[in-house]
């Protein structure tokens, strides 16, 4: 038995599937991060606060910023997803979501093996994480 060359361990369906949707979800908050900052930054695409109007509104308390640019707090970003400067926060929301699509993907793949615990745990963690992104908790909402 040759022990110099172990044979390479497989990985479980849970990690590959985990892992494949994460590489998937990144790759798409990435691209739009960068596709909105170009659209942004090249004037493509209607921004609510224009770039030359930055260095004046820089120094202010966030609160005085938001007024003076007329910009939402909380999810009244999704309203603006059409503006240049607010497409990116899409590109962030799901890079920050991407492990929720990947945790409800494996549910059923737990189910199927009769692994409830792990089932419930993943369904715990999304209903977290969904909770403290609405902004129910800070009271935000």
């Amino acid at each position: 038995m040759n022990t110099a060359n172990p044979a390479p361990a497989l990985q479980p369906l849970e990690q590959m599937l985990y892992a494949s949707l994460l590489t998937w979800g990144t790759r798409l908050g990435l691209f739009v991060l960068v596709a909105s900052f170009a659209a942004y930054v090249l004037g493509l695409a209607d921004a609510q606060v224009p770039v030359d109007r930055l260095p004046e509104l820089w120094h202010h308390p966030v609160a005085r910023y938001l007024e003076l640019t007329q910009t939402p707090t909380g999810w009244g970003w999704l309203a603006l997803v059409h503006k240049g400067d607010v497409a990116g926060l899409a590109g962030i929301a799901i890079l920050a979501g991407c492990s929720l699509v990947c945790l409800l993907a494996l549910v059923p793949l737990y189910l199927r093996r009769g692994d409830k615990a792990y089932a419930a745990l993943c369904l715990a963690e999304v209903a977290v994480v969904l909770l403290a992104a609405s902004g129910w908790i800070s009271g935000g909402h």
